[in-house]
């Protein structure tokens, strides 16, 4: 029976804001990031993996990201300053 590896993941970014009104995380980002990509969140009190939806730049949509940019992303619950994001695949 093969062994079953844990699914990889990528640092590419981390949380420098959070919006808790609307649930939104600013991220800015140390590699590319595309709508589609499944991500984990975590940090000291942070464990959540979603699937990004939609993110913005300057409030406008845009469908990836790249190094360097920081975007707005809707998050499924709260995220915390400095909390580090994951690119699982």
């Amino acid at each position: 029976m093969e062994e079953v590896a844990p699914e990889e993941k990528k640092l590419v970014g981390k949380v420098t804001h959070y919006f808790t009104k609307i649930g939104v995380g600013v991220i800015e980002l140390s590699d590319e990031l595309k709508v589609g990509d499944r991500i984990s969140i975590e940090g000291a009190t942070t464990n959540i993996q979603q699937t990004v939806e939609s993110m913005e730049i300057e409030h406008k949509a845009v469908q990836s990201a790249s190094a360097g940019q920081s975007i707005g992303l809707k998050v499924v619950q709260r995220v915390r300053e400095g909390d580090l994001v994951y690119k699982l695949g």
